[in-house]
């Protein structure tokens, strides 16, 4: 019976869709496409190919999108009544969700020739033939146009006029690299970008008004078989000031320019510059500041011009996008004039209008996790832009705030956390040697202290102290480094209940929470990603490795399985290696859909001086931008059952070995909601063998013990956040018995208990990647 219904209502649909001509009014055909018929013995398979692609995407309008034939969004359209309104719902659905037809009427036939005519010469094809034909059938119609080109003119050869001034010097220069080749195509777009890189170099040798309308390229194609010759020349109408090359004689920053001065008045600051009063850097930089808001340093180090440079773009460029960088002014602009007193010189002018340098922030926040724990935060956040006067960004930071246990026994856990963290960032390396970036993203310099008090009631409390001294800096724009010379971390328990010590007597995973951990040494994380440049598959990696007690571990022999443990100020260091990474890979299948997929690995490895990694250097997996179908640090290590452990308490499980896989297929649905559905997989393990933890040591049989989950949820995307739900549930435990760990077989929405135990609902902010 329900198959009977289904499939009389995909015939409904089907027979609606096909009946969308009877919407059309008398006369009138749906447009359903264009088709390029190439027709010539002249043209290579290849050049057809091509000829027929390039010329199909110029070709407008476009059809009524269709899947399968059919067009479900005209059906919308020709279905929903006329709204009365431009709002409303029958609005959005006739004119957002439903989509207009496109008849035939719509379609300037003539006007396309013009265009495939027009197209085909461009490319070399300059005698070239067209005419089309309209095929219709039952209010349908198509426009088939059929392209003759004969043979493809290519270059023959490729002159650059010099007639001995400096810009035709100039260009010369750069013969070597030009996009013309002789023998390649014929080909108005390839000369379009010539004279763009003739452009672009000139900006680099101080021809600043230069521009690529100054070019003429001549077309000579009288010298037969099909050739062309290609005349490069300076037309003999461009402004005198476009052939000459300048150089920078003074550089002014006015360091306070109010944004909303008039032109005048800033010319006029600009005239009596000498009357102001003005101070030079290092570099010879002169530097209005009256209110003394900034070292003169700090443009030492944004601005590239120096007093005698060539003007280049590259160093103009460089210099503006350094000084957005500092992140201390809201509002930046240069301008070149050109010397009263001296020919072919540049004074540059650099206007700056500073931020507000000191903030305050409150914040409250409710939230919940898949670990089952519900609660708030409080965060007073101070901030200053301009610290020490050099752009240094200053911030502090104390917050509070409490989680309790719903998940679990209840009022067996609950937490309360209070803390501080200072960060202060200098915008330059600062180290005993010299470093030397052309990057347009400012270097920095980073300093951070921290401290949190953690109460786990019935359970322990612990202070946890940080530091790190370190620098982060870009290549480019896809490319991010940060090393952390120093990077420090100091666990210590202030008290530890009788309930947790009779656990934890025969628990070492549980020991390690409490125990004392100094954990020093370096860390570097290195991050590349193009995520940012529109295009269709997107790539974003971030590796990472960390050290502690390294060098002093190796130094002073320690060695803890030969009772040779090592001491600082009576705490017992750690010793490890560690390693992580992260890829994922984005694969645009629409204008709003895509496939995310994400691979993460990493490893910990403790020697020397420690015999297992830190609790908290250690892996964990599990929660809404893990593995969603299980909540947070609930998951292995290996094939261990968390269910198993005694207690009254969620205990978190951690591995010193990580694998997760992630697939997600995102598509927008309506409005502001996108959807998505998802597969996510992993566990993590533990190098050594834990009697406390059967089946967590990593083995030659880990894929067996992968769990997997799926899922499917929304993304509400309110531009300034996305806010996301996620329910999951899992496919495969691995903590079940070998035979029993896919459980397709036991899937039951409909009933209410099966729901209870395996349906998470995950409830984040952004993407889980």
């Amino acid at each position: 019976m329900k198959v009977s219904k289904y499939i009389f209502i995909a015939t409904a649909v089907l027979l609606a869709s096909c009946s969308n001509t009877r919407y059309l009014k008398e006369g009138e055909a749906l447009f359903t496409g264009s088709e390029i018929n190439i027709i010539g013995d002249s043209l290579s398979k290849t050049q057809i190919t091509k000829l027929k692609s390039n010329l199909e995407s110029q070709m407008v309008p476009k059809p009524n999108k269709s899947i399968f034939g059919l067009r479900p969004k005209l059906l919308i359209y020709n279905i929903t009544p006329e709204p009365k309104k431009d709002k409303g719902f029958k609005y959005w659905l006739k004119y957002k969700v439903g989509e207009k037809p496109v008849l035939l009427k719509n379609v300037d036939v003539d006007f396309m020739r013009s265009i495939i005519d027009n197209y085909s010469e461009n490319q070399g094809y300059f005698n070239v033939t067209s005419n089309y034909q309209i095929d219709s059938l039952n209010k349908k119609a198509e426009v088939i146009y059929n392209v003759q080109p004969k043979t493809q003119y290519k270059i023959g050869k490729v002159v650059f006029k010099n007639n001995d001034s400096e810009v035709t010097k100039a260009i010369e220069k750069t013969a070597d690299q030009s996009l013309l080749k002789v023998g390649a195509p014929f080909s108005l777009d390839v000369i379009k970008e010539e004279r763009v890189r003739i452009d672009s170099d000139l900006k680099e040798k101080g021809f600043y008004y230069f521009n690529p309308d100054d070019i003429l390229v001549q077309v000579d194609s009288t010298v037969g078989n099909h050739k062309v010759d290609l005349i490069v020349k300076v037309k003999n109408n461009t402004a005198e000031l476009a052939t000459e090359s300048f150089t920078i004689d003074r550089v002014i920053v006015f360091a306070d320019y109010k944004i909303n001065q008039s032109t005048t008045r800033r010319r006029n600051r600009t005239i009596n510059l000498n009357r102001i009063d003005s101070l030079q850097n290092d570099k010879g930089i002169t530097i209005i500041d009256r209110k003394k808001l900034f070292k003169p340093e700090i443009f030492d180090h944004a601005l590239y011009f120096q007093k005698g440079d060539l003007y280049n773009l590259k160093d103009q460029n460089l210099s503006l996008s350094r000084l957005i960088n500092l992140g201390t002014f809201k509002f930046v602009k240069n301008e070149f004039v050109i010397s009263d007193s001296l020919n072919h010189k540049f004074d540059a002018y650099y206007y700056l209008t500073p931020n507000e340098f000191k903030s305050l922030r409150f914040e409250f926040l409710a939230k919940t996790n898949s670990a089952g724990y519900a609660g708030s935060e409080l965060n007073l956040n101070w901030s200053n832009r301009n610290f020490f006067k050099g752009a240094e960004l200053f911030t502090a930071s104390i917050y509070g705030g409490f989680e309790y246990q719903i998940g679990g026994v209840k009022d067996a856990n609950n937490i309360y956390r209070i803390g501080s963290k200072f960060n202060l960032l200098f915008p330059r390396i600062i180290a005993p040697f010299n470093f030397n970036s052309s990057s347009a993203f400012v270097p920095r310099t980073k300093v951070s202290l921290g401290y949190e008090y953690q109460n786990r009631t019935q359970l322990y409390t612990l202070h946890n102290f940080s530091g790190a001294f370190g620098y982060v800096w870009k290549e480019n724009i896809r490319k991010e480094h940060e090393l952390n010379i120093v990077d420090i971390t100091y666990v210590t328990p202030e008290s530890i209940t009788d309930k947790y010590r009779q656990q934890m007597e025969n628990n070492v995973s549980l020991q390690r929470v409490v125990e004392k951990q100094l954990i020093f040494g370096p860390h570097y994380a290195y991050t590349y990603t193009n995520t940012m440049i529109p295009q269709k598959n997107t790539v974003y990696y971030k590796g990472s490795i960390d050290l502690s007690g390294n060098i002093i571990g190796i130094l002073s022999g320690a060695n803890v399985r030969k009772n040779n443990q090592k001491e600082i100020l009576g705490v017992p260091y750690s010793q490890f290696v560690k390693t992580e990474h992260d890829f994922r890979y984005y694969l645009k299948l629409g204008e709003k859909s895509q496939l995310a997929t994400r691979v993460v690995g990493g490893i910990g490895y403790a020697y020397g001086n420690s015999e297992f990694m830190p609790f908290s250097r250690q892996f964990f997996i599990g929660g809404s931008n893990s593995i969603r179908a299980f909540r947070a640090r609930t998951l292995g290590p290996g094939s261990f059952d968390p269910r198993t452990e005694s207690g009254t308490f969620l205990q978190d499980q951690s591995g010193d070995i990580k694998m997760e896989f992630n697939i997600e297929y995102r598509n927008h649905l309506f409005g502001f909601v996108n959807g998505a559905v998802f597969v996510d997989a992993g566990n993590v393990w533990n190098l050594n063998k834990e009697p406390s933890k059967p089946g967590g040591q990593f083995s030659s049989d880990f894929y067996r013990e992968l769990a997997v989950g799926v899922g499917a949820g929304l993304r509400f995307d309110f531009s300034i956040l996305i806010f996301r739900t996620d329910l999951a549930f899992p496919v495969r435990v691995p903590y079940y018995p070998r035979g029993d760990r896919w459980n397709f077989k036991d899937i039951a929405f409909g009933d209410k208990q099966w729901r209870r135990d395996n349906l998470i609902l995950n409830i984040a902010i952004g993407y889980p990647f």
